[in-house]
């Protein structure tokens, strides 16, 4: 906050305030003299102001009521029907989630009967030192006095062991010389809740759109399946790797190279330009599926049709040709090699 903020002048400054008001010097020359912004002078003076004049005691209480009547009042007061509720569960060594569970569960119409469990146990390490904290913390499970980070420092999201760093990837995929590498990764809809996988090939920058469950379409169950099924219908000469992030929905990934005869390579940790081509597809797709919207409604149809709509279009990189024109002389051409297996 800037300390040039009204609420922060101290007792000095609004005294001085007050005598230079009474002495007619201006809000300027005040702002000067105390090196404060001038429009925190006349702020100050505007909404301080009573029937005679600027009063620095008066003043403040002025300010002290509008901030105490500004801040809405936190759910678990002390006082609160609705903190007796929680503590009397957590007296029971109910967790603040089941609590937080059954408040709904009991009360489905009434919102000022719901809390969450974060801010349980933000009432409850708020607490002043007393017995009361002492008897809220006893109550928790682990009963530490200050609480831990959630992650406890570590990764929470599913362990994608043994991965192939884009490091070790072979020179060609890099160069875009040889089809049939390509870039994956999800868009996701409102609230994470709905999700389309996408599919792009590094050299002719053909483009798939996957259809995935729905509910909790990024689990990495759900993305193996749809991946596999997606990438098996390509012919194999153009299956050869596949560069992805680090999320967690592709834990699954060995079982993915062993379902398509694909190598899977991941990027560094927060380094989208790795997957380039993805990354700016992604951002051209957000015209067809905008931020904010359920991904869960479209068809693999509709998701092919917009698949053709971006492969139909002319690209500066190739020559201003078209990805499916690029695409298919490549295929035709692999297919025409002795040890072409389809």
């Amino acid at each position: 906050m800037s300390t040039n903020h009204y609420s922060q002048l101290s007792e000095h400054e609004r005294n001085a305030i007050a005598l230079a008001l009474q002495q007619g010097m201006s809000l300027m020359a005040i702002s000067r003299a105390l090196g404060r912004s001038p429009s925190t002078i006349s702020r100050k003076c505007q909404r301080n102001c009573g029937i005679h004049g600027y009063i620095s005691r008066f003043a403040q209480q002025r300010c002290d009521r509008r901030r105490r009547f500004a801040r809405p009042k936190p759910k678990l007061l002390r006082t609160g029907a609705l903190f007796e509720s929680v503590h009397a569960y957590l007296l029971q060594w109910w967790s603040p989630q089941q609590i937080a569970c059954e408040l709904r569960r009991l009360h489905p119409d009434n919102k000022s009967l719901h809390v969450s469990h974060e801010t349980i146990y933000t009432c409850i390490y708020a607490q002043p030192r007393g017995e009361l904290k002492k008897e809220l913390l006893a109550c928790l499970r682990m009963g530490r006095a200050t609480r831990r980070q959630r992650s406890g420092g570590k990764d929470r999201r599913a362990d994608t062991s043994e991965m192939l760093s884009i490091h070790v990837r072979p020179p060609e995929v890099a160069d875009r010389q040889l089809p049939g590498h390509w870039e994956g990764d999800l868009i996701k809809g409102q609230a994470n809740a709905s999700a389309i996988g996408t599919l792009v090939e590094r050299t002719t920058r053909l483009v798939l759109l996957v259809k995935l469950p729905h509910p909790h379409p990024a689990t990495a169950a759900h993305v193996l399946q749809a991946f596999s099924d997606k990438l098996n219908a390509i012919a194999k000469p153009m299956r050869e790797s596949l560069t992805y992030d680090r999320g967690s929905e592709m834990a699954r990934h060995q079982e993915l190279s062993q379902n398509t005869g694909m190598k899977v390579y991941f990027c560094g940790p927060h380094s989208p330009w790795q997957r380039g081509s993805n990354e700016n597809t992604n951002g051209v797709l957000r015209q067809y599926f905008p931020k904010g919207t359920d991904l869960s409604g479209y068809s693999q149809e509709q998701l092919d049709a917009v698949a053709d709509q971006l492969n139909g279009r002319p690209r500066m990189t190739l020559g201003w040709r078209k990805p499916i024109e690029v695409y298919a002389e490549h295929l035709a051409r692999l297919t025409l090699q002795p040890d072409y297996v389809p």
